[in-house]
Formats: C-alpha cells, structure tokens, sequence
C-alpha cells in the first residue's frame, strides 16, 4: 500500500511545489505516494464561498469557520489516517514524528489561515496539532509541504540510498557531521586527511566526533538528551549484568 497525502487547503495552486520536484516526484511517478489536494473554498457559504468570520468575543482579524472546515474534512476518505492541523501551539514537529508517520498509510492535512481554525472542529474532529517552529506563518500550506517532505523521504524506496537516510542529521539523536567531496583543496582549505585515508574505522571514529562535538555546541538541547539516552542504556545493562 502506497503513503497517501490528502492536502485541505484555500490555496491548492501552492501544490505540489517542492513535493513535485527531485526524488519525491520520482517516487509518486513510481506510485510511492499519492497527493490529493482539496480546496477548502468548495465548501464555503453563500454566493462568495465564506470560508470565515469574525471571532467571538471580539478582536482583529478572521477565524475558520467549523462547519466549513468539518464538511472538506467529512468529504475526505480517511483510510486510517491521522488529521493534523500545522500550529504554532502544537507538538513540536521532529524526525521521530516523521519517521512514525512514514511507517503509516499516509495523513490529512488541514491547512489554517487569518486567525486560525475554530476550536470546536479541532476537538470535534479529534485533529492534532503539530508545529513546526516557534515562530508563525501566514498560512499552513509551507509548514505542510514542509512535515510531508521530512516524512516521505523515510519511507523506503523514496531516498534511493537508505544508508544517506540513516546518517543524517537527528536520525541518531545528533547533527550530522561535515560532508566533503571533490576538489581535495578548495581555496587553500584542505580536505580532512582522515577521510581520504581509506581506513573506515578511523573515518567512522573521525564522523562519530564531528557529530558529537557539533551537537554538543550548537544544540545544547539535543546533546542533553542523547547523553541521558547513553547514561540510561549505561544504567541498563549493568542492572542486567548484577
């Protein structure tokens, strides 16, 4: 069974974009996965299509309107899938997020504008809210493409080299260390001697450190929590071993 998208947004032109280029339009062409995009506006009211109006109790801009949002969710065949609404107060998105969403069958996505979506569609139709970054956007659609594109390359088959995959940055716990190719000096800034040494133990050792030592300064946050992951395991096998 291929990973099915089902996109509900006001802007479907914004789709596929990135999705439709590079790898992953390789693998929908080679029936991977599938993209459903769904315009939001079909389902508003009136001679204008009202997709929203003004908030209860007062203050600036425009809200979502439930009934609109719950009749394009109600017209998508759910299949099993999850329904996730991008937010800015959501769960924060991560690639243990997106390698648990890969090994499903795909997922909704609701994208909000103005305001964002009335609370009683978010409960009624048991959404998640996911977030991206603390930080907002004027719609959805990007922090959409965004989560897909970091879930569709895990599903085997997509990357093409699952090894490229396994390395990465977060994939372990940590960044990803430096990565160098072709020219061997490049303005007067050689190429690590270790990695041309042929020797996969010491450019494993070499990687292995890299990676450490760039989590370590640059995400304090991640190598707290690796460390705690390393201290427990510790902590594990010793009671197996007593």
């Amino acid at each position: 069974m291929s990973f099915s998208a089902s996109i509900i947004t006001l802007y479907p032109e914004a789709f596929p974009g990135p999705l439709g280029v590079s790898i992953l339009e390789r693998a929908r062409q080679d029936g991977l996965w599938s993209l459903d995009v769904v315009d939001l506006r079909r389902f508003g009211l009136g001679k204008h299509r009202q997709v929203d109006d003004k908030p209860a109790g007062g203050g600036a801009g425009l809200v979502m309107r439930p009934d609109v949002a719950a009749a394009a969710i109600d017209a998508v065949e759910p299949a099993g899938r999850p329904l996730i609404y991008p937010s800015p107060r959501g769960v924060p998105f991560d690639q243990a997020l997106a390698q648990d969403w890969a090994g499903g069958n795909g997922l909704i996505l609701l994208c909000g504008r103005f305001e964002g979506l009335d609370e009683r569609v978010i409960s009624g139709r048991d959404m998640i809210e996911v977030s991206l970054g603390d930080f907002v956007l004027a719609g959805g659609e990007v922090a959409a493409m965004a989560m897909l594109e970091a879930t569709l390359r895990l599903i085997p088959g997509v990357a093409g080299n699952q090894r490229s995959v396994e390395d990465e940055s977060f994939s372990a716990g940590l960044l990803e260390y430096p990565q160098y190719t072709l020219p061997r000096t490049w303005e007067e800034r050689p190429t690590p001697e270790v990695l041309l040494s042929g020797d996969h133990k010491r450019v494993e050792a070499w990687r292995k450190q890299q990676s450490e030592a760039l989590t370590k300064s640059r995400r304090p946050d991640l190598w707290g929590a690796f460390h705690n992951g390393l201290e427990s395991r510790a902590s594990e096998t010793d009671d197996e071993h007593n």
